[in-house]
């Protein structure tokens, strides 16, 4: 049986079964959203899985413990997935809700631009732990009323919910440019070249993207945190609307 990998710098190689996607990010289609998992299908023709945990890196690298979801709808595949994929320090968890798998690991990366203003702004933890919070609220709003197939609390348990939410909002790339861009002034492009060695920043372009999913559908108003955050970085408004939006954030009505 061959298999495959998607992502940054990855080739995918033609073969029938399984492969998986380690990208992030989402896309506007007909019906609202499109996942990258669904651009690669409607392209190539193959099933895809999904692939989403706090995984950081470098730290992956220096096989460091970490945990990470597998997202797959073929019990089979994903039986094959995790055989592949763990080691004694990569512990995989597999879970049928893929679609919700791929939501959380695009979704969390604008979660992480806020905690980054946050961060910038000089709040403390007390305000990133509501970050979090609401984040991860608007995060399962999100998948609830966008993803095709069930959508339940336990995945957000998993490696690719809460965990990877927390990981990133202290340690990924997206926290880090987000505090940059408050302290500096820089633009976030500009960041993002000096920052990132290369590599790409997926939270403000993720939010530019929902937000068009949301505006279509008319629900911008009920998910202020990903609207604040686009509207930080596209439309020039001030870094401080992100603690306004907390402060009136409907989970407190």
């Amino acid at each position: 049986m061959g298999w495959g990998l998607v992502g940054p710098g990855l080739r995918q190689s033609r073969c029938s079964s399984p492969s998986l996607v380690v990208s992030q990010g989402v896309d506007e289609g007909p019906d609202g959203l499109r996942l990258i998992s669904d651009i690669i299908h409607e392209k190539l023709g193959i099933e895809m899985s999904v692939l989403m945990g706090a995984n950081i890196a470098n730290e992956v690298a220096e096989e460091k413990f970490c945990e990470t979801t597998i997202g797959c709808k073929n019990a089979q595949h994903g039986r094959t997935l995790k055989e592949l994929m763990q080691t004694p320090n990569f512990r995989v968890t597999v879970v049928e809700e893929a679609d919700t798998v791929e939501i959380c690991g695009a979704l969390k990366n604008v979660v992480a631009v806020g905690a980054g203003f946050c961060d910038g702004l000089g709040y403390g933890d007390n305000t990133k732990a509501a970050v979090i919070r609401l984040g991860l609220m608007e995060m399962i709003a999100f998948a609830k009323v966008f993803c095709k197939g069930s959508v339940t609390a336990t995945t957000f348990l998993e490696s690719c919910g809460v965990a990877d939410l927390i990981t990133t909002c202290y340690g990924g790339r997206n926290r880090k440019v987000a505090e940059a861009f408050v302290k500096t002034g820089k633009s976030i492009e500009q960041l993002e070249k000096e920052m990132l060695n290369g590599q790409k920043l997926q939270g403000p372009p993720t939010s530019a993207e929902l937000h068009r999913i949301l505006k279509s559908k008319n629900l911008v108003e009920k998910f202020p945190l990903f609207t604040a955050v686009y509207r930080i970085c596209y439309e020039g408004k001030p870094v401080t609307d992100v603690i306004k939006c907390l402060q009136n954030h409907p989970e407190h009505m």
